[in-house]
């Protein structure tokens, strides 16, 4: 009888959560409290859903934390109480077959509409809770998005954080998190974008590497030192600046030193390797401190725009919604503390 009647709540918040849900999506919310051999419906849903999301059984089972060989254990099983195949398998992927298809979808909107019901509930005193996943860039990710964390924690104590670092894009719903923060151009895909302000790069060097060599006076003198980049920028060994009126302005380089994680950079540079370039939110106590110093302060890297990015759905979770929130209101804390690089306003440039 309780479960009966929990039932029942769970399906009447659904009706008033999803007044435009048709007869069969809310029965798919009902059957999903059945038990499959021991296993209920709503768990089989999202272990599925996941292995779709992310084409791999053991990608999914590290998303979830358990073994491959459960995962594929439990689509068998629920293949078997469906009575249907809705997986191609091959060595090294899977993908849907039609129905397979056809299930993903319905699951997906079943277990949106459970997530959405249960924070309906817990959400009536305010309180939060359950498992926030983010992901973000490792700068931002190691210096200073922790602090916010902290702060949104206080704020939710009852709300755990689930922090995946990487410098890689790849849609939220594929990754498996509520929010991923990403810097540079964003490519389309079936999630919403919510611009939070703007990086930049700063040109530097120690002041024991100056001592030895004295600074380029002009970005093209900068190909007889040795430089020091993140990979991915630069590629073509061409550094792409705005000069004090604006202009555009392109200054070979020579590189020294090139990793694809700020940390051995930031330490190459104090330790006299070079000029390098960093963004501004990594080295802001180096800078502070004068063990790093601005070279070239007159011309401008182009900033980049910072994104936060979510599942595309009808009803953003309050979790969620919560931390954009937060994002917003502290930027600046979280893009560039020191206010050390301005924005490039130059619309010769920017364009």
């Amino acid at each position: 009888m309780h479960g009966s009647l929990q039932l029942n709540q769970s399906g009447s918040i659904l009706a008033h959560r999803f007044p435009d849900m048709k007869e069969g999506k809310t029965d798919v919310i009902y059957r999903m409290f059945r038990y499959i051999g021991g296993m209920d419906m709503l768990s089989a849903m999202r272990i599925y859903v996941r292995v779709v999301e992310r084409g791999s059984l053991s990608a999914a089972a590290r998303d979830l934390n358990l073994g491959q060989p459960t995962v594929s254990e439990r689509i068998e099983r629920l293949e078997r109480h469906l009575g249907v195949r809705l997986l191609d398998r091959t060595t090294r992927s899977v993908r849907t077959t039609d129905v397979g298809g056809l299930f993903y979808e319905r699951a997906k909107h079943a277990l949106e509409a459970a997530d959405e019901a249960e924070a309906v509930v817990r959400s009536r005193d305010g309180t939060l809770s359950g498992i926030l996943r983010i992901a973000a860039p490792h700068g931002l990710g190691e210096v200073t998005l922790p602090p916010l964390l902290l702060k949104f924690q206080a704020l939710h104590p009852e709300l755990a954080i689930d922090l995946t670092l990487n410098d890689r894009f790849v849609e939220p719903v594929v990754e498996g998190v509520d929010v991923s923060i990403r810097i540079g151009t964003i490519s389309d895909g079936n999630f919403i974008a919510r611009r939070i302000g703007t990086v930049h790069r700063m040109l530097l060097a120690s002041p024991a590497y100056l001592t030895r060599r004295a600074a380029p006076a002009t970005p093209q003198e900068l190909i007889d030192y040795p430089f020091i980049r993140v990979a991915g920028m630069a590629t073509d060994n061409r550094l792409r600046l705005a000069g004090p009126d604006g202009v555009a302005v392109e200054a070979p380089i020579r590189t020294a030193w090139r990793a694809n994680h700020w940390k051995p950079l930031l330490e190459a540079l104090l330790a006299g390797a070079g000029i390098g370039a960093l963004h501004a939110s990594v080295c802001a106590e180096e800078v502070a401190a004068g063990r790093l110093i601005p070279i070239l302060p007159q011309y401008r890297f182009r900033p980049l725009d910072v994104h936060a990015i979510y599942p595309a759905a009808p009803h953003v979770l309050m979790k969620t919604r919560a931390f954009l929130d937060l994002l917003a209101s502290h930027a600046i804390e979280l893009l560039d503390p020191r206010n050390l690089a301005p924005s490039i306003t130059s619309r010769e440039f920017l364009d």
